[in-house]
């Protein structure tokens, strides 16, 4: 096979992005547990001969802040393993921001038996869909993406401050859904659109959200799986596109203080695989027990599941009452202050919406999550509580609110556990254990001014 005959099978927009251009070089990625593309480039003629790659299994123990938790295996130790790459060639896309013309692809994880890396995220989020398929079941989400465009930040002893718009007035906050406050954004969006569409993804709308500099992405309903790696793939890309114009692009929970915060909506519908039809609305129409029961699980397993959905100190500054975030696991229809919406829709259209995970969670873990919940909601066939009507910001909060107490609720959740995959689980607090002692060991600005001469 000669170097490029291997390109005739890439998806269509990889094809066309290609054509009549020479391809330079490949990225061979995949996703660590906070998100991060880890990886290497490869010129594109040894791309075209090589199976697989190595990388060493450590990029799973590795802290957002880069040290490592005690997680490799207690029999062999911290020995840094290889584990096998393997590239997923639907998965091919453009990497339209580089200077000469390159694909990222990527890449499934697996040891020398040939068995899945059970801590690599997207292979828990298969082995979550592979339990949904076992049952007949194939669940289709959506997710929405909201985050903040702002000025460079080059000391982290500074607070974050909204971005310069093209009037040259910073962004304003509480302009929610103005199409003059995104046309302020105007050369980062047009960016953004260019390079979704030379990687072939499907916008299905931007809008300016409540805070100042704050947008929200929505993408199509489709294979959780699918969408898991656009909304990997997403984030890499709007970077990029802010870079380009003198800004960041942050997916912080909470960035900016007295703002609100950035989530990452999550809609669940089910479909019955024999019927192709929408496992929550009955032959008339009507809500099944499929999807009362999807409720339930939410209600019942939500808790363990934060700190997967809220992975960071910063995540649980978003849970602030009227700040745009659910700070309960109320269910209600069409209430944006609960934790479960359930949107209005067509019967074929019925879904569930997930407003808890923020949008700093990694795309593979907080799918892969949120259907869990339901999974053993339907599964144990796990009855809601009572719809909630009216505020729920008036009411208390039933949610970790820490990431120490939200890993001790994960912790003790085995059901979560099987379903998620016991080792990833063993993994994931153990890394999240790490991360957390080394921000407890950092003194705030906040500590040494009221407390440095006052206690």
């Amino acid at each position: 096979m000669s170097d490029t005959d291997w390109q005739d099978g890439l998806p269509d927009p990889a094809r066309a992005y290609l054509e009549g251009r020479r391809l330079d070089e490949v990225e061979c990625i995949i996703s660590d547990l906070p998100g991060i593309a880890r990886g290497k480039a490869v010129p594109a003629s040894k791309f075209a001969r090589q199976k697989h790659f190595h990388l060493p299994d450590s990029i799973f123990f590795q802290t957002i802040t880069g040290d490592w938790g005690e997680a490799a295996d207690e029999r062999e130790g911290f020995i840094e393993r290889d584990m096998i790459l393997r590239p997923d060639m639907a998965t091919a896309t453009a990497a339209p921001w580089t200077g000469d013309w390159t694909l990222q692809v990527i890449h499934d994880a697996y040891d020398r038996k040939d068995r899945p890396i059970p801590y690599a995220p997207r292979n828990v989020l298969r082995r979550v869909l592979q339990l949904y398929h076992d049952q007949g079941w194939q669940p289709v989400v959506a997710p929405e993406m909201e985050f903040y465009l702002v000025a460079r930040n080059l000391d982290p002893a500074k607070d974050i401050m909204p971005m310069m718009g093209r009037s040259g007035r910073p962004a304003a906050a509480r302009q929610a859904y103005s199409m003059t406050a995104v046309d302020e954004f105007g050369p980062v969006i047009d960016d953004i659109y260019d390079f979704a569409e030379a990687q072939g993804f499907e916008i299905d709308g931007i809008t300016q959200e409540g805070g100042a500099g704050q947008l929200e992405i929505n993408l199509q309903h489709g294979d959780p799986l699918k969408l898991a790696d656009e909304v990997f793939y997403f984030k890499r890309l709007i970077r990029e596109a802010a870079l380009r114009h003198d800004c960041f692009a942050t997916f912080m929970a909470k960035p900016i203080a007295d703002e609100p915060g950035s989530a990452m909506h999550i809609h669940h519908s089910v479909l019955d695989v024999e019927t192709g039809l929408n496992a929550f609305s009955g032959p008339q129409g009507g809500e099944t027990d499929a999807f009362f029961h999807f409720i339930g699980g939410l209600q019942t397993y939500m808790p363990a599941a934060i700190a997967v959905m809220a992975p960071y100190v910063n995540s649980y500054r978003r849970y602030v009452k009227d700040q745009a975030a659910p700070i309960n696991l109320e269910w209600g229809r069409d209430n944006r202050t609960t934790g479960i919406r359930i949107p209005l829709s067509s019967p074929d259209g019925r879904r569930v919406e997930n407003r808890l995970a923020g949008m700093d969670c990694n795309p593979y873990l907080g799918i892969a999550a949120s259907l869990a919940c339901g999974y053993l909601g339907m599964t144990e066939e796990i009855r809601p509580q009572k719809q909630f009507r009216g505020d729920a910001y008036e009411g208390e909060g039933d949610i970790p609110r820490v990431l120490g107490q939200a890993l001790d609720v994960f912790d003790g959740a085995e059901a979560l556990h099987k379903v998620l995959g016991p080792e990833f689980a063993r993994v994931y607090s153990i890394v999240k254990r790490t991360e957390y002692e080394e921000f407890l060991q950092v003194i705030s600005p906040w500590e040494r001014e009221h407390l440095l001469l006052n206690v």
